[in-house]
């Protein structure tokens, strides 16, 4: 029914504008036109550069017919390039797809057919791999994209051309656009990024203008980013388009200090030289600041906020981190949610507690981003709540704005993903008290031993708090008797010596009997370039390898 309200007061270009993370640059160019915006190496460019560069990069992707709807696929590194494709793509209406720079080659192909890739643009350090996949692409799936190299003043190492344009040249030959304005609809897709395909293909998580806008202000309200910081790229800007921080960073006129290899030395001492105040990584990376020799943080005397996400923080790193001085939040999310999209939100009381206290509290996975519109753990059978007693599993589940459009090209994946009008994580966590979310583990990862179930995570917080071990991993591993038990693999510190039983003993200190790993493997530990475990690898390895010390 039609109210007043409903009479000649009309959308219009004057007060109705579909929202995109575009116009965070198109702002920052205006406003903060001769403040930093890139660091890397010896280049530097301000805002207004970078929207020069942009927008000459729009211009030249839209005379190789990029548009709405169009995929340009990119295989870089953290560089100013990364950087300029995340404005001047989405500028054209077209979808941007990063490409994971540690994926083979037929896996590459695979996914450039599966999003139709139109464009390329490669850096030319991956030229060998990219060689071979673009010749995958042509005489496996019939594609042939155009493809335009990058070669980044930084990179010293193995070079090879493989497209039939040059980058800088390319930007050289075009006048920039004289606006770059983003979609008629916030409801077009913005990115594909493809999920690992552990099981299967990898699934297109395909993102929406809205979305990423909405997340990319979320970043900056969780973290109560001030105007202007200065932000290190230790997060691959492949991952979940770098959840969101290449818009948030735009909307705040900072400073992007780009960094091509992540390792102690070098974060470190990006964040002296460049006074940065703020970074995001997996757990792995801050555990490598804490293991770091004590001397690469001489001079770092700036208040340094880090973001920790893309796996279940153990609380060893989160002790470990607080013993250094940096500030850590601790976020939780999915590529299929932007990358985070909940917060263990820190309330003032909790500065009183003790160490251990405020470790358990700042490693849950907490309560929804504030533009988040639900999050909260429900039995996914009934898809009713579980009570907030801290004790009863159920499914993260998510649901408003901060949500995928769906998986490209499989309905049936997206409608299971979204049955009951949420979206289903697949990860098993509690609701306590407070009604913060703590994970317990994956779905595929619960161990269930003679009928009790023991999460993995759990034991895995109990070996981290053993000084000898820098990285670990608890899987199932058959058993003819409880059908499955926990076997520990383990990776040790540098210069550290342990022995099985002497972890074995740890753990029995902190765990109910039956939870204690029943094997400890000292191997190597497969992760992704994002620094997540690959514990399907393990799992396959536990099914037949010999435990040895």
């Amino acid at each position: 029914m039609s109210s007043i309200y409903d009479l000649h007061l009309d959308r219009n270009p004057a007060n109705h504008v579909p929202l995109s993370p575009v116009s965070f640059l198109e702002r920052s160019a205006e406003v903060f036109a001769d403040l930093p915006a890139v660091i890397h190496g010896a280049r530097r460019y301000t805002w207004a550069q970078v929207r020069e560069r942009s927008a000459r990069l729009a211009a030249a992707l839209k005379s190789l017919g990029v548009g709405r709807g169009s995929t340009v696929t990119v295989m870089l590194p953290n560089t100013p390039e990364m950087v300029e494709v995340h404005y001047a793509v989405p500028a054209l209406n077209a979808v941007l797809n990063t490409l994971n720079t540690r994926l083979d080659a037929s896996l590459l192909a695979w996914q450039m057919n599966h999003c139709e890739a139109q464009v390329v643009i490669t850096d030319t350090e991956f030229g060998p791999v990219m060689y071979e996949a673009l010749r995958l692409l042509r005489e496996k799936h019939g594609r042939d994209p155009v493809v335009i190299d990058v070669a980044d003043s930084e990179h010293t190492g193995r070079a090879e051309r493989v497209g039939s344009h040059e980058y800088e040249a390319l930007l050289a030959a075009h006048a920039p656009l004289a606006r770059l304005d983003g979609p008629a609809d916030e409801w077009d897709a913005i990115a594909v990024s493809y999920t690992s395909g552990t099981t299967g293909d990898p699934k297109g998580v395909v993102t929406h203008h809205r979305g990423a806008y909405l997340n990319a202000v979320c970043n900056a309200a969780t973290w109560t980013m001030p105007h202007f910081p200065v932000y290190l790229w230790t997060l691959p800007m492949f991952h979940c388009n770098g959840w969101c921080f290449p818009w948030t960073v735009a909307m705040l006129g900072g400073t992007h200090v780009c960094l091509r290899r992540v390792d102690a030395a070098n974060i470190l001492a990006a964040m002296r030289e460049h006074r940065v105040d703020h970074y995001c990584a997996a757990p792995i990376v801050h555990n490598l600041l804490i293991s770091a020799d004590p001397a690469l943080r001489d001079g770092i005397t700036q208040r340094v906020r880090g973001m920790v996400a893309g796996a279940a923080p153990p609380a060893a790193m989160i002790e470990g981190m607080a013993r250094l001085g940096f500030d850590i939040t601790h976020v939780y999310g999915l590529t299929e949610v932007y990358g985070p999209a909940s917060v263990a939100v820190k309330r003032p009381h909790w500065a009183g507690e003790s160490l251990s206290e405020q470790t358990r509290l700042n490693g849950r996975q907490g309560v929804r981003y504030a533009l988040q519109e639900g999050m909260t753990v429900m039995d996914p059978e009934t898809m009713t709540e579980v009570p907030a007693d801290g004790q009863t599993m159920g499914e993260i589940m998510f649901r408003g704005n901060i949500a995928m459009k769906g998986y490209l090209k499989n309905p049936s994946a997206t409608d299971k993903a979204f049955e009951g009008g949420w979206f289903h994580t697949g990860d098993l966590a509690v609701l306590e008290s407070d009604r913060y979310v703590k994970i317990k583990d994956r779905s595929k990862d619960i161990i269930i031993s003679g009928g009790e179930n023991i999460s993995s995570i759990e034991v895995e917080d109990a070996l981290y708090r053993h000084p000898a071990v820098a990285a670990c991993a608890v899987v199932a591993k058959p058993d003819p008797k409880w059908g499955e038990t926990p076997v520990a693999f383990i990776e040790l510190a540098a210069g550290a010596q342990v022995t099985a039983e002497e972890l074995v003993a740890h753990c029995k200190g902190l765990l109910a009997g039956y939870k204690v790993p029943r094997e400890i493997r000292f191997e190597p530990i497969p992760k992704t370039s994002t620094g997540k475990i690959q514990k399907f690898m393990l799992r396959d390895r536990a099914k037949s390898a010999q435990a040895f010390e």
